[in-house]
């Protein structure tokens, strides 16, 4: 199966960090490290060679290229995110799939709504370069996310509830 060698492979390099961390929080630095790598890899393809640096109209709404390149980022990063979350990285939560499927939409959608209010903020007040925006929002983004699916997207209910 997939995950079991994604798994694997995680974990074989886990052995020098065991005095630092426990396996799942080196599980999801490694998880949410690659997806992070991806979304901003995503982010600057969209950016500079899909939107060309420049607005993306719909018609009724025309979005600024920097955040146009953001939702494409997120699009692909929710669904690769969901599913590394569960399967490699919180793999001992007992909430049904589809309980962790909201909640992780829900926790997903707060962290979008921080990165745009970040992003907006840091290009278009404080007028800081793009990228060096995006990856400062992304570090911010990061840590709350982390707290977020380990607490409430992929918590594990005690025995009874």
């Amino acid at each position: 199966m997939p995950k079991d060698k994604i798994i694997a492979f995680i974990d074989f390099f886990y052995p020098p960090f065991r005095r630092f961390m426990p396996e799942q929080t080196f599980r999801y630095a490694v998880c949410g490290g690659t997806n992070t790598v991806l979304g901003l890899a995503i982010y600057f393809i969209s950016y500079q060679y899909v939107l060309h640096k420049a607005n993306l109209d719909l018609g009724f709404f025309a979005f600024k290229p920097h955040i146009a390149a953001l939702f494409i980022s997120f699009c692909i990063n929710f669904v690769v995110g969901f599913l590394l979350m569960k399967f490699v990285v919180f793999v001992d939560s007992n909430l049904r799939g589809r309980i962790q499927l909201f909640r992780y939409f829900l926790s997903f959608s707060f962290n979008l709504v921080l990165n745009y209010v970040l992003l907006k903020l840091f290009v278009e007040v404080l007028f800081m370069p793009v990228l060096i925006s995006q990856f400062i929002t992304t570090c911010i983004v990061v840590t709350v996310s982390y707290l977020s699916q380990k607490h409430f997207s992929f918590k594990v209910k005690p025995d009874g509830d």
